[in-house]
């Protein structure tokens, strides 16, 4: 380029170095401050409900339901997480911190430790298929229009997407350039590429690894 761009405006803090972010609701008690006791019964319960949402989609997903399938009384449920949308929100959280946590302190090439081209295939796939696998849930929690861009773990992983296109192709814009490697990995348009067109996960990925190496100016991996 010819010149250097200007700063890209930020509604909110930058976040050049990703910090693992606090995604949910802020009325629960993290894990790692409740008693052994209350977080393996957390714990029991996140899984009968992703079990539950697996099966029969985010839809179905009732406190009773999950109560059975976890074999507590009902009012554990409701004392736990509230009522269903708190329910969904702790199962949105759960996966989020343990995906984020994959990408800031996870094995190679997903966490630390190898080239920044690699580790945006790699994030890009594990997205990818995190998405698929709970496309259901993530669709119920999609947040509205003006907050889609500014929603906490958005920004975390457009982020991160930026981070590493700084380092893979320094002279692009590559605040703009996120955004636009993001938005091919939007749930809404998941679903409308698998669910309503019909197209294998396979040739998902594949594009998105096109994509990356198009962006990157890079050879796709063999």
């Amino acid at each position: 380029m010819s010149a250097a761009l200007p700063p890209f405006p930020k509604p909110q803090d930058a976040l050049d170095a990703p910090e693992l972010l606090q995604v949910g609701s802020g009325t629960e008690v993290d894990e790692p401050c409740l008693r052994a006791d209350a977080a393996r019964n957390r714990a029991r319960l996140l899984d009968a409900a992703g079990r539950l949402v697996a099966e029969h989609g985010a839809a179905a997903l009732t406190m009773e339901g999950v109560a059975a399938a976890a074999s507590v009384g009902k009012g554990t449920v409701f004392r736990r997480f509230g009522d269903r949308t708190g329910l969904l929100a702790a199962l949105l959280d759960h996966s989020e911190r343990k995906f984020q946590a994959a990408i800031l302190s996870g094995p190679p090439p997903l966490g630390p430790g190898a080239p920044p081209v690699e580790r945006l295939r790699a994030f890009g796939c594990a997205l990818l298929r995190r998405s698929i696998d709970e496309l259901d849930l993530l669709l119920a929690g999609e947040p509205s229009a003006e907050r889609r861009h500014i929603f906490p773990p958005r920004r975390f992983l457009r982020s991160h997407v930026a981070l590493l296109l700084r380092e893979a192709v320094p002279d692009a814009d590559t605040e703009l350039l996120s955004h636009t490697l993001m938005a091919y990995l939007d749930a809404a348009l998941l679903h409308h590429l698998t669910e309503q067109c019909g197209l294998p996960p396979e040739r998902v990925r594949a594009g998105w690894l096109d994509l990356v190496a198009r962006v990157t100016r890079t050879d796709p991996p063999a």
